[in-house]
């Protein structure tokens, strides 16, 4: 009971938190206020306890696998050099120094033990990135780097902890050993996330080709796929976090979601933006609900040491401030070795600005997987020994969580209102162009079923002149559309303009006229005239053609475009 309790509270305080930031209009990313309700919840009595091995296996295969899915594949591979100089160098390099500096400022913390908190401290974390540049504020490019470097550099994030924490209890490292094993897991994962997702995915096929398509079987099995990916990868010792990460975009790169029906993929699609919604909320409030108590823990820690609450919190501003620089420094040197192998090689490469590569440095922030990470540390106890300065490692990365996402979240808006706009980002031009020869292609398949009904030798008949009058039809809507969309300079401005607006007209009349239907289709009910059953067809029918006319009106141009 109580356990179901703990679950509705997280599911109700979810709702509510995104209600709450909505109707108050709240100036701080959803993030925060969902730590600050966490914590207030945990002031308030409720206690939930945090087991890192629940956690990572609970939460992070699903939002990895499906940002994974999300990932603009031709984008990753033409930033897979930065991704990967950021994901994999940035991690050992923030590892070392930082580890360094750590030690430095705080000598109580050996070696060892600073490069595990710099360790867990130097992946940024994937549901934070993402909430901190979502609204298309963000240039396209950063965008794709951020997420990209978000879902591969947990695993060198977590290799190197892993390293360091056995260098610590042991005193034994080996450069070549954990060098070997990284190689080992890395590999491993992908492959084995690769080789379960395409396995997984020729099984969906063969039963969609024989007529299996039931939507909620495909959606649940679809649902268990990164956690068995996960589970599977971690029991063979390899990154089960790679693995999910692999295993979504292996998903993609098969197309097995084409070949399902229509209400199978809007289905899925609804399925996992509830999943991810959920998910990134719960994570945020667990991470609050974890929140007061590592505030208490850290000002009995330093009270105990004789050190005043004021220097810790000084030193978690300290190790912040180094972190930042550190990834700024790093991305800077990124950007100056492309631009050096550009002129070698003659060839021309985006250079981003000095505050691109600011909004790039703040958007850094850590999340829950440090927390899960740092939490898993071993606690002293009768029979063994504890890490050393676990408690004050768990302080710091609590502390240091907390201010990355108070600094992106007050430096991320001035920043992102001074950037440029993103004249190298294809989306728009690509959706126009698309929706273009899409129209094409369809005019030239009426024009082409014209042709060959006015060349049969037949009598006129009644199918014959239905099929002319559908085909003129769907020849003028689509002439509309290419009207619509077509911007070029042998378009006629005053002609496209028109037919916008004639659309936007349209579309206006026909919203009207969905929502009187609603109307009466509710009366019949309360008059009891029709059925519950009756009622829930139309009304599904009605959402349809909502929906529908909600993507058309999005897909219309601006007049100012025009």
């Amino acid at each position: 009971m109580n356990i179901l309790f703990i679950v509705l509270a997280l599911l109700t305080v979810t709702g509510l938190t995104a209600l709450l930031a909505k109707i108050c209009r709240i100036p701080l990313p959803l993030p925060l206020i969902q730590i600050a309700i966490g914590s207030l919840t945990a002031l308030g009595g409720l206690q939930v306890g945090f087991d890192p091995d629940i956690f990572l296996l609970l939460f992070i295969p699903p939002l990895l696998f499906a940002d994974a899915y999300r990932m603009p594949m031709r984008e990753f591979g033409e930033l897979r050099n930065v991704i990967i100089f950021l994901a994999l160098g940035l991690v050992v390099f923030t590892t070392i120094g930082c580890g360094y500096f750590i030690h430095w400022l705080i000598p109580p913390i050996i070696l060892p033990a600073a490069f595990a908190l710099a360790a867990v401290l130097s992946p940024t974390d994937a549901v934070s990135v993402g909430s901190m540049i979502e609204g298309g504020k963000a240039p396209a490019r950063v965008v794709h780097i951020l997420h990209g470097e978000a879902l591969l550099n947990d695993a060198s994030g977590l290799v190197c902890f892993k390293f360091a924490v056995v260098a610590a209890m042991t005193g034994i490292f080996s450069f070549q050993h954990a060098l070997e094993v990284f190689f080992i897991m890395s590999v491993g994962g992908v492959l084995i996330g690769c080789a379960l997702a395409w396995a997984a995915c020729r099984a969906e096929h063969l039963l969609l080709v024989r007529g299996y398509d039931d939507a909620p079987t495909h959606i649940t099995l679809a649902m268990i796929l990164p956690f068995a990916i996960y589970l599977i990868a971690d029991s063979l010792h390899c990154s089960g976090i790679l693995a999910a990460v692999a295993g979504g975009m292996t998903v993609k790169f098969t197309g097995v979601m084409n070949e399902a029906t229509t209400e199978t993929r809007l289905r899925a699609a609804t399925v996992w933006d509830m999943v991810n919604f959920t998910f990134n909320a719960a994570i945020f409030l667990l991470l609050g609900l974890q929140l007061p108590q590592l505030v208490r823990n850290g000002f009995q820690l330093a009270r105990e040491g004789g050190v005043s609450p004021w220097k810790l919190l000084v030193a978690i501003l300290l190790i912040q401030l180094i972190m930042s620089v550190t990834r700024f420094f790093w991305i800077w040197l990124s950007t100056t070795a492309r631009r050096i192998i550009a002129r070698i090689r003659h060839r021309n490469t985006v250079i981003p600005s000095l505050r691109t590569m600011a909004v790039m440095t703040v958007a850094g922030t850590r999340g829950a997987l440090t927390l899960a990470a740092i939490l898993s540390l071993p606690v002293a106890t009768a029979a063994s020994t504890g890490f050393p300065g676990r408690d004050l490692l768990v302080t710091l990365a609590a502390g240091v969580i907390i201010c990355s996402l108070l600094l992106a979240s007050m430096t991320m808006p001035p920043l992102l209102a001074g950037l440029a706009p993103d004249d190298n980002d294809p989306t728009q031009r690509e959706l126009s162009a698309m929706r273009i020869e899409l129209a094409q292609v369809a005019l030239h398949f009426l024009h082409k079923q014209q042709s060959e009904l006015a060349e049969r030798d037949e009598d006129e008949n009644e199918s014959h002149d239905l099929k002319q009058e559908a085909i003129s039809r769907l020849l003028h809507e689509y002439q509309d559309m290419q009207k619509r969309l077509d911007d070029t300079e042998a378009a006629e401005d005053d002609i496209r303009l028109t037919a916008i607006r004639e659309k936007r007209t349209e579309l206006s009349l026909r919203f009207h006229i969905i929502r009187t239907m609603r109307e009466l289709l509710h009366k019949r009910v309360v008059e009891k005239r029709i059925n519950d059953e009756t009622e829930w067809t139309i009304r599904q029918e009605l959402d349809f053609m909502e929906r529908e006319l909600q993507i058309e009106a999005k897909a219309l141009p601006s007049t100012h475009d025009a």
